[in-house]
């Protein structure tokens, strides 16, 4: 009997791997039909030790894995390594286990909960836990512990370009202890705000959202952008 219940036991969790496997690939494929492309928005800055205004950006993609965020005017403060991972690369990383976590609930949307562990020993991430919206395939939210960037987690919300998994607006939360300060950037207190000690600043919390108003997808880019 005892051997009976473990042969079942396995036997469904091999059909759970097997069926988050399929999940993950759909979503992949969703993703790839995306080859470049150009977005126009506006980016906000949330920390509370610091005053950036609302910019306006530009952010590049191209296959497989380039991207850059411009930011007009002014400098762009950013977390470390933060935009570089869009959800092109979190989610195309080769060579990675896909575990099922459960269900969750993402802005009122039921969401099927998927961890990527990575087979590679040296990769950055070390850990990606997903939040896929099965019926439409899309992330919805990926939270993504990292070697050199601690953790952070990535909220998208989807409109006229979800056939194409790219959100209208990509909210980015990290903690300030694993930030750093652009070279030459300085950082600017409100008189209410301004910490008594610079420690305290380590564990305070940042948030950037960004608001995408249009996409031009798979018209080419040059790599030149990207240099």
């Amino acid at each position: 009997m005892l051997c009976l219940l473990c042969c079942i036991g396995f036997t469904a969790t091999a059909a759970q791997a097997q069926d988050v496997s399929a999940l993950v690939a759909k979503v992949r494929a969703k993703i790839d039909q995306v080859n470049d492309y150009t977005a126009e928005g506006r980016l906000k800055t949330n920390i509370a030790f610091l005053k950036v205004p609302v910019s306006r950006i530009k952010t590049y993609f191209k296959k497989p894995d380039k991207f850059r965020l411009r930011k007009e005017g002014g400098i762009s403060v950013l977390p470390k390594g933060g935009f570089s991972v869009n959800m092109q690369s979190l989610i195309l990383f080769n060579d990675a286990m896909a575990i099922a976590a459960g269900d969750g609930v993402v802005d009122g949307v039921k969401t099927k909960i998927v961890k990527l562990l990575p087979n590679n020993e040296n990769s950055d991430v070390i850990l990606s836990t997903l939040y896929i919206d099965e019926t439409n395939l899309l992330v919805k939210k990926a939270v993504t512990t990292t070697r050199e960037n601690g953790t952070y987690d990535i909220t998208l919300t989807y409109g006229q370009y979800a056939a194409y998994a790219l959100p209208d607006k990509v909210i980015f939360a990290f903690n300030t202890k694993d930030y750093k300060l652009p070279k030459g950037v300085t950082l600017e207190f409100e008189d209410a705000e301004k910490p008594a000690d610079a420690s305290q600043l380590k564990n305070k919390k940042g948030k950037v959202e960004i608001v995408y108003s249009s996409y031009v997808i798979n018209k080419g880019i040059d790599d030149a952008v990207f240099k």
